[in-house]
């Protein structure tokens, strides 16, 4: 009776996990593409990000948060942008003033891209 009890309650465990596995839901954490309506567009894999102005460099990584220098060829050379994930599907961005162009917000909500944004 303990060994069937055991194949059940193992056998449950398996299931769960099982489904766990086959359907991954969008995890809670910044990596991925993120859009703008206008076009604009970056992706963030762990530490590394595509910028907007195209460049791959290394940022600030952790789960929840990312933050890059701005590269020399971009506006706002030198300074740093923040993001912030506010939900799996929106992140907020602050831009140093130098970087944006008036009258942009200094403040931006960004949102994954739907479509592969290179394509």
């Amino acid at each position: 009776m303990a060994a069937s009890r055991f194949s059940a309650a193992a056998s449950l465990a398996l299931a769960m996990s099982s489904a766990l596995v086959a359907y991954p839901a969008r995890a809670d954490a910044i990596d991925g593409e993120w859009c703008q309506p206008d076009g604009r567009h970056m992706s963030i894999t762990g530490p590394k990000i595509v910028t907007v102005g195209g460049n791959g460099l290394d940022g600030n990584y952790t789960r929840h948060s990312f933050s890059y220098v701005i590269p020399g060829n971009e506006p706002g050379a030198g300074q740093t942008v923040n993001m912030i994930l506010l939900n799996e599907d929106t992140v907020q961005l602050m831009w140093p003033a130098s970087a944006i162009k008036p009258p942009a917000p200094p403040t931006e909500v960004w949102h994954r891209c739907r479509n592969n944004p290179t394509s």
